[in-house]
């Protein structure tokens, strides 16, 4: 039978729709492949929130198609989600041997497509026109075997978005709200509790706008809380999250919902995107600053051990210094638990690209003398000034890092974490504990601490492996605080050699 390998870019939603569509191609007789190189069939479920998103689908797929060319392989090659949608036709105008552009409404058709594209029946597919009840089609998963056991899983309870914020490109992506029933999600959840899923997240594009056209308010709960309270019911199920809401989703049922409800986990995350009133009418949030802060005391007031979590975007057309000063005021005030820092990234077709006074690329990427996270911003976090942010930041408490640093992709930070100045640190690294770094170092992707000194075998003395494609050294965790303590005698030599020449 035909091997499929699926990759996703994106978000929670997308993870969702991937696994769907795995688990229809499972039903029909399909083995999932361990490699793109071992399959039939390579898809790339794309994002369009960042135009990053786009760039590293469309050459992923420029990389897949060239190296088949070249070994002689002729796989079915596919765009799914968000960009096929968006772009639909140009792909293949664009990518001749993409075989299969797939609609975000028309995940449940990926199967019968490809069934067609394999046997020779038809050439080319491009379906990216919308379809009613398309909501309601994302429910499968993958199980009996076909994939690893887990505790937890999401559930997809509605597509598109009514919201319309002048940045996202979203709403044209992915449609107008249409929403699942009550009694379909919940007969989806107790199949996956029957099967061992203890923790469920429900999503959606504004997870907290579900069924408002639909579903009638009933005893001063709205239908996401309706939801809420029926998940709730299922016996065997232990936790309950849900992602993206909105500020305007936070009623006072769904803040009483995390005071009454146990089951409901002690965590919110909160795009505020700004802290700036003027920035939140051009960015069409339907929220001002004063609003958003009552939220998040009546949140806490339900439920004081709550972790707050937010969305961030710096630049966007027209931000001044006022603007931003504000947004990092806004940060000290509410102490966010953590926060997603994004540049703003122009997406066609939306009303914020045509603004006037778009902030220039390298003023978003050098946030300059106000770093994107200034002293303080996020409770015990301190960022230094002159910081670039790049992408996705992902920061937790007690995190200290040093003037003039550089942050690229999808870093994490945890624990007690304290880099020096000058420090670079690579994409998409993870630093836990109680990490302490010194002077001109660097973190690098996915290791240890890679140390920005080339030298052979050793970093002044200290053990370390050479990494061939940064050619720097890597110093494993263990040796870090000989390093530290030989860098911090190397400044005070070097300190002390300046005041003798000095005198």
């Amino acid at each position: 039978m035909p091997r499929v390998f699926i990759k996703t870019y994106g978000c929670q939603m997308n993870e969702r729709d991937s696994e769907a569509v795995a688990a229809q191609l499972v039903a029909k007789g399909y083995t999932l492949a361990a490699s793109e190189e071992a399959a039939d069939v390579v898809l790339l479920n794309t994002c369009s929130v960042r135009d990053l998103a786009e760039q590293k689908a469309l050459n992923k797929m420029k990389s897949l198609t060239g190296m088949a060319a070249k070994e002689r392989r002729t796989p079915v090659f596919g765009f799914m989600g968000c960009m096929a949608q968006s772009r639909g036709q140009k792909l293949i105008d664009e990518l001749p041997d993409v075989d299969l552009v797939l609609g975000t409404q028309k995940f449940h058709r990926a199967a019968e497509y490809l069934d067609e594209l394999l046997s020779g029946a038809r050439e080319k597919i491009v379906d990216v026109a919308e379809e009613k009840n398309s909501e309601a089609t994302i429910r499968e998963h993958l199980l009996n075997g076909n994939a690893k056991k887990s505790v937890s899983a999401f559930v997809s309870i509605m597509q598109g978005c009514n919201q319309y914020c002048t940045f996202c490109i979203v709403p044209y992506t992915r449609g107008e709200e249409r929403s699942r029933t009550i009694e379909d999600i919940v007969a989806e959840c107790n199949e996956l509790v029957s099967r061992g899923t203890k923790e469920i997240t429900l999503l959606g594009q504004i997870v907290t706008s579900y069924g408002k056209r639909d579903i009638p308010a009933r005893d001063g709960k709205s239908a996401f809380v309706q939801l809420l309270e029926a998940a709730h019911e299922i016996e065997g199920l232990e936790r309950i999250r849900f992602t993206s809401p909105h500020p305007k989703g936070y009623g006072d049922d769904l803040i009483d919902a995390y005071a009454r409800l146990p089951k409901l986990c002690e965590s919110a995350h909160i795009p505020v995107q700004s802290g700036s009133d003027r920035l939140l009418k051009l960015m069409h949030r339907g929220y001002t600053r004063e609003k958003f802060t009552g939220i998040i005391r009546k949140l806490r007031a339900a439920r004081p051990e709550i972790g707050i979590s937010t969305d961030i975007i710096v630049g966007f057309p027209g931000e001044t210094d006022e603007d931003f000063a504000e947004t990092l005021s806004l940060a000290r005030e509410v102490e966010f638990d953590m926060a997603y820092i994004f540049k703003y990234s122009p997406r066609r077709d939306t009303p914020a690209a045509e603004m006037p006074n778009q902030v220039p690329q390298r003023v978003r990427e050098e946030v300059g003398a106000n770093a994107a996270i200034d002293r303080g911003a996020l409770g015990p976090t301190v960022i230094g000034q002159g910081t670039k942010i790049d992408n996705l930041v992902h920061v937790a408490h007690n995190v200290t890092i040093g003037r003039h640093c550089l942050i690229m992709g999808q870093v994490g930070f945890a624990g007690s974490t304290r880099l020096g100045d000058y420090c670079v640190i690579a994409s998409q690294s993870g630093i836990a504990g109680h990490l302490t770094l010194g002077n001109q170092a660097t973190v690098g992707a996915k290791s240890g601490v890679m140390c920005d000194i080339p030298d052979k075998g050793t970093v002044l003395g200290i053990p370390a492996l050479p990494d061939k494609q940064t050619k720097r050294q890597i110093i494993a965790l263990q040796h870090l605080p000989d390093l530290i303590r030989r860098m911090r005698d190397l400044e005070k030599e070097v300190a002390d050699l300046k005041a003798g020449a000095g005198a």
